[in-house]
């Protein structure tokens, strides 16, 4: 049957186009100059599917369900197939790509580009990324090898060359082609093709063809009725015929082996061709034109089999047992090119049951004329029986002895595999190291690391090496431009210094190099040279120390000046390291991760006087079939991650070191390609900081990217309801204020103000939460909710109770009150703390407070732990006598704070503690109330009397209190006054009643107060 031309159709605007096939051949794939993306069911599709990508698209290939573009703003998209929804940028260029293609299996995608450079981008992460660099023109086209092994481009520069895609080397080079300066004013497309062992160049009027491995030419294709040059070239699925397309239009089918044309078409209006696929099948030719229309050959199975049958000086009939006996042929029968399903790309005139298969003369149509398998389907039933090994071995029992005939036993003579076949998780590849806050390393303009303190530029063009440093507060330093003579890749910064790596060379070791520009003297800067063989992969910097993760599996700590500190090894290879203050966290592969997922261990250690290893190497949590994106502190020190899923999770101290999500940027995003780029994490305010990224997840260098600002919400069930939203707003509150307690812990100054609101914020949600269950007759739910309360708040919920008549509620709050009264038996009243100069530490709820030094703060501070300062636990009369001792201990940028005073005893001296308003107004009723009821005990006098002080007005209970402070004040300047007069006299035993009654004060008198003292009484 001939060759079949179909109308052609319109499909795009004038110029440039392209076209494929889906994996399955069930739709047509065509791009155009106009910016869009068509896919048609079939060319007699009157309303295909239109997908708008850019301004224009100049190149596009297909695989597993992956749509990739190259459009005019200079990158290469990805979209998904058949929605057409957005997934995100694979790469960028200076300039358009003009070429992209996949690999066989699409796990890779090469892309070719005007400004003369070819990646190898890797699917599953497009960060991990190969340049070849060598040509000195614009791309024309590219090619993978079917091994994966090697990539073959064509260029304006007139060359065709070879690269070895790990070494990113160039294997050969031909200097075959017309130069020019541009694609569009190229002779050629000059699009390449290669199947297993050929590389197909098109030269001129004829298709060259190279040998794998030895490169050598083994062969040319020409037609002599054709006399311009060829465009576009393509291999059928069976590497058996080669298809091509002319400028003047024709269209050329050749058998490779006997070099013969066996099909030529001629455009129905003689237009160039510039786009040319086969489908999988091998029964039909796509290709388009550069006036925008799509046409289809069809029936080529059929015309190439009898064509080439023809063409050839022998007659001999091909048998399926002839194939199978034959080594050779047995290959050419299941080529290295079928990883298709094992019934796909069967045409239809093959499945026919009209065939007689005892006839002979059809023993031809056993094979199809792509040279794949429908005889797979045919005689193996078991999907399992696959491999080649297993086929060979029982050849015997799938056909006859007989040479002539190739009879097919009936499935159910198949005999189970051979071997067995592993169809369990499979490994994932390990994330590759990386720095937080940092962008891929294959851009020539990139992110080395923006953070809270400013941002580091990477430069590697033609123009410039160099690194930019810039601060967000120039106050702490001016900008800086440093030339990178080392090529550093990583990089940090702090307030203190600015931290680089390189790795390391044939020649030179793998070099860190820190300038800290904050050292006091003029020698700022220290470099220092690893071991051979050892590259640093990770670093970060702390307060006053530099640490470095290395290749070896060694974690290196140096002094901020350049003092080599302590090492230890790592459990496995890092991921990312981050440092806040005097913390250090550490993630790296503890394992080998399956099915998408990675296996991560997390390390948290503390440094400063008290070293100790917080976190022991847990796992990390991560979302399902994620990695780790972005690594650090928050503002205030504690630890926080994102992953790729957009779930940003903290540390949650006062749960044993557990991991909380308390935030899902993919919630924010607009489509499914955009991302938010992460800068940095504030508890208080509740802030995430972030970089949209619309269609990728880094954003360029230029233009200067703008910051965004999410808010936290933790993932609670039902927060759209009332109930839900305040409870979600509690435990948040209560969890991003932890820090007050972990800063206390660790001896810094910490904003009292800020906490106690926050306190006051929680409580007011928790009495919010507890009128609402009252109202929905949740009175169980309303005690468990009095329980988080403090004191003061569970008396508003009586009185709340009481007013809406729940008695029995009320009651229990009674009680649940007293035991919180009896609690606050051995501590002092609430009260007397806000009335204190410096505040006493709640045992039970261990966070110690110590009042700020200072009234005035920064305008802008970066950290939190920048404007502190770790306490000293000396006395302060020997701080101010150790001189120079207690200078070296201070850092730079944190002040000392006062001693913390005893909270109830201090040596021999007897604390004493003040009546309240409550406790004077049961000594004058006590009476009252065993005279109407004598036989209670203490503790219902207690009940009862808690129960009428109550009932009294506002008023009345303000004048107990103010009473009780009163009378406290009274005794107090009575003493002060007794002392100052046994002090003037001289009186030896005054003197030590003087003493005594201080050391009952809960104020300590420091020296400098004493000595004001004396001199006042002198005078």
């Amino acid at each position: 049957m001939p060759c079949e031309r179909k109308p052609m159709r319109y499909g795009h605007s004038e110029g440039h186009t392209d076209v494929c096939f889906d994996d399955a051949g069930k739709y047509i794939v065509t791009c155009g100059s106009d910016g869009d993306v068509r896919i048609w069911e079939s060319l007699d599709d009157d309303d295909p599917k239109s997908i708008n990508v850019g301004e224009k698209v100049y190149s596009l290939a297909l695989k597993n369900g992956k749509l990739v573009t190259a459009a005019s703003n200079n990158t290469v998209q990805i979209h998904t197939f058949p929605e057409g929804d957005p997934d995100g940028i694979l790469t960028r260029f200076t300039t358009n790509a003009t070429h992209i293609t996949y690999n066989r299996s699409g796990s890779r995608v090469a892309a070719g580009s005007s400004d003369f450079m070819v990646k190898v981008v890797e699917m599953y992460d497009s960060s991990q990324q190969k340049t070849l660099r060598g040509h000195t023109a614009p791309i024309l086209s590219v090619t993978f090898d079917p091994k994966d092994e090697f990539l073959a481009s064509a260029s304006c520069d007139g060359s065709v060359a070879v690269w070895k895609i790990e070494e990113q080397t160039q294997v050969t080079s031909w200097p075959l082609l017309q130069k020019s300066n541009d694609v569009i004013n190229a002779k050629s497309l000059c699009r390449l093709a290669w199947q297993p062992k050929l590389l197909a160049v098109p030269v001129e009027t004829t298709v060259q063809l190279y040998q794998r491995d030895s490169w050598a030419q083994v062969g040319t294709l020409s037609d002599d009725l054709g006399t311009q040059a060829i465009n576009v070239v393509a291999w059928s699925p069976c590497g058996k015929f080669l298809a091509a397309g002319s400028i003047g239009g024709l269209l050329t089918v050749w058998d490779v082996e006997s070099k013969l044309c066996v099909e030529r078409q001629k455009h129905e209006k003689g237009y160039t061709v510039c786009g040319l696929a086969w489908h999988p099948s091998g029964g039909q030719i796509a290709y388009t034109d550069t006036e925008g229309c799509l046409g289809v050959l069809d029936g080529l199975s059929s015309s190439s089999s009898s064509s080439s049958t023809t063409a050839s000086s022998t007659t001999t009939k091909v048998s399926l047992w002839s194939y199978m006996k034959t080594p050779a042929s047995y290959d050419d029968l299941f080529d290295d090119d079928d990883d298709r399903p094992m019934d796909e790309g069967i045409s239809e005139g093959a499945r026919s049951p009209a065939k007689n298969p005892g006839d002979e003369d059809d023993d031809d149509d056993l094979i199809p004329a792509t040279g794949r398998a429908r005889n797979r389907s045919a005689f193996l039933d078991d999907e399992n029986s696959l491999d080649t090994g297993s086929l060979k071995q029982g050849l015997d029992k799938f056909v006859d002895d007989d040479d002539a005939g190739s009879a097919i036993v009936p499935p159910a003579a198949v005999a189970a595999p051979l071997r067995p076949v592993y169809d369990g998780p499979m490994p994932t590849p390990p994330q590759k190291a990386f720095q937080p806050g940092s962008t891929p390393a294959h851009l020539m303009h990139r992110f080395m690391m923006w953070n809270s303190v400013g941002i580091v530029r990477g430069y590697n063009d033609d123009q410039d090496n160099a690194i930019d440093v810039e601060f967000h507060d120039t106050a702490v330093h001016h900008a800086m431009h440093l030339t990178n003579s080392l090529g550093h890749t990583v990089a940090d910064l702090s307030q203190e210094a600015v931290l680089l790596a390189c790795p390391g060379t044939d020649e030179l070791a793998s070099k860190l190099q820190c300038l800290h520009f904050s050292s006091w003297d003029t020698n700022k800067e220290w470099m220092v040279d690893l071991p051979k063989g050892e590259d640093v992969q990770a670093l970060c910097l702390g307060q006053g120390w530099a640490a470095a993760a290395t290749s070896a599996l060694i974690l290196r700590l140096f002094s901020i000046g350049g003092v080599q500190r302590e090492l230890f090894s790592l459990p496995g290879p890092v991921v990312c390291i981050a440092g806040h203050g005097e913390q250090l966290l550490v993630v790296y592969h503890r394992g080998t991760g399956f099915d998408g997922e990675q296996a991560l261990g997390v390390q948290l250690l503390q440094f400063g006087q008290k070293r100790r290893q917080v976190i022991h190497g847990e796992p990390l949590p991560l979302s399902r079939k994620s990695h780790l994106s972005w690594l650090g502190f928050t503002a205030e020190g504690t630890p926080c991650f994102i992953d790729s899923e957009g779930v940003v999770r903290l540390l949650n101290r006062s749960l044993g070191n557990m991991w909380t999500p308390v935030c899902n940027t993919r919630d924010n995003c607009k489509g499914k390609s955009d991302h938010y780029w992460m800068v940095g994490v504030h508890e208080n305010p509740q802030q995430l900081r972030c970089i949209p990224c619309k269609g990728s997840r880094y954003p360029p260098t230029l233009p200067r990217p703008a910051v965004a600002v999410l808010p936290f919400k933790l993932p609670l069930c039902q927060t759209t309801t009332e109930k839900g939203q305040m409870e979600e707003q509690y435990w948040r509150s209560v969890l991003l204020h932890n820090h007050y307690g972990f800063l206390s812990s660790s001896g810094y100054e910490i904003d009292e103000e800020g906490q106690s609101q926050a306190q006051k914020e929680q409580q007011e949600l928790l009495m919010k939460m507890f009128a609402l269950s009252c109202k929905l007759e949740r009175e169980f739910r309303s005690v468990e909710l009095a329980e988080l309360m403090t004191q003061n708040v569970v008396t508003l919920a009586i009185r709340y109770a009481s007013r809406s008549h729940r008695m029995a509620l009320a009651q229990r709050l009674s009680d649940l009150a007293l035991e919180k009264a009896n609690q606050l038996q051995g501590e002092e009243p609430q009260e007397e703390e806000e009335e204190e100069p410096l505040q006493y530490t709640r045992r039970n709820t261990g966070s110690g407070l110590g009042r700020s030094g200072s009234a005035g703060g920064q305008n802008r501070v970066t950290n939190v732990l920048d404007s502190m300062m770790s306490s000293s636990k000396k006395p302060t009369a020997l701080l101010s006598s150790s001189g120079s001792t207690g200078k070296l201990n201070k850092t730079p940028f944190l002040k000392p704070l006062a001693p913390r005073p005893k909270t109830k005893v201090q040596h021999n001296s007897v604390y004493v503690r003040h009546k309240s308003g409550f406790q004077l107004w049961l000594e004058d009723n006590r009476r009252i109330i065993l005279a109407d009821n004598p036989d209670l005990e203490e503790t219902d006098v207690i009940k009862e009397a808690i129960g009428r002080f109550r009932t009294l007005s506002a008023d009345d209970r303000l004048t107990w209190t103010e009473r009780a402070k009163g009378q406290s004040g009274d005794v107090a300047d009575m003493k002060k006054r007794k002392r100052g007069e046994e002090e003037s006299r001289g009186d030896k035993n005054g003197q030590s009643e003087a003493d005594e009654t201080s050391a009952k004060k809960k104020k300590p008198v420091d020296t400098s107060a004493k000595l004001s003292a004396f001199a006042f009484n002198k005078n």
